[in-house]
């Protein structure tokens, strides 16, 4: 299995050799490959959300409570008063750094349910949504940022597979089949929450008739 540093490095640059592909094509301006190339980044820590308590995993949740704090300040800014918003996005850092973090670890295990193309599918969908319904953005840009997120978290799965294969020695290690996978095979029922959460954020999620005009209007035929 490839270390943090690894995945870290890996799915940024993927990241940023993707962005700057869309960039090139104009699909995208300039300055939102950086942006792009951030999502990718964190989809490639985000199958690791599921492991022990752990260095790498700590950081993880740390930067997705720092990334709560900032999202609720903004979803809540116009609605109360300064003093509420500042005290809620307050709270939302050890709810989601501390109380999010136990409860992964009381009932998630390694490369079970999240190391599987299903969690790929949850967590992008889940950055749509999100960008779309609280942050507002556009149509293009909410897909953009969940598809960054499951590129991100594939580019992942795909890596760890990698390393279960020993060239050395021209075999298979256990671990082999354990990352990238469909859904968890041997919980099934986690399994079945998982894809009815995904079902339903596929059913809110915004429209995507934009995207395929935006891609139509877009110099994709040049990488021919």
């Amino acid at each position: 299995m490839a270390n943090f540093k690894t995945h870290v490095a890996v799915a940024a640059v993927a990241s940023a050799a993707a962005a700057s592909l869309m960039a090139y094509i104009r699909l995208i301006s300039m300055d939102q490959t950086l942006w792009l190339t951030l999502l990718g980044t964190v989809g490639g820590m985000l199958p690791d959300i599921d492991a022990s308590n752990s260095r790498p995993v700590r950081l993880l949740f740390t930067v997705l409570a720092l990334m709560s704090v900032s999202l609720t300040a903004k979803t809540l800014q116009y609605r109360y008063d300064a003093y509420i918003v500042l005290a809620l996005a307050l709270a939302a850092y050890p709810l989601t750094r501390y109380g999010l973090f136990a409860l992964f670890n009381r009932f998630t295990e390694h490369r079970g349910v999240f190391h599987s193309l299903l969690a790929a599918a949850f967590f992008g969908l889940m950055a749509a949504d999100i960008s779309y319904y609280l942050l507002h953005w556009s149509v293009l840009q909410v897909w953009l940022n969940g598809l960054f997120v499951a590129f991100g978290f594939i580019v992942h799965l795909l890596l760890d597979e990698l390393y279960s294969v020993d060239l050395s020695n021209k075999r298979m290690k256990k671990s082999f089949g354990t990352a990238l996978k469909l859904y968890h095979y041997r919980n099934f029922s986690v399994s079945l929450l998982l894809l009815a959460a995904t079902a339903l954020l596929a059913w809110v999620a915004p429209p995507t008739k934009q995207v395929w005009q935006a891609i139509a209007l877009s110099q994709w035929h040049v990488i021919h």
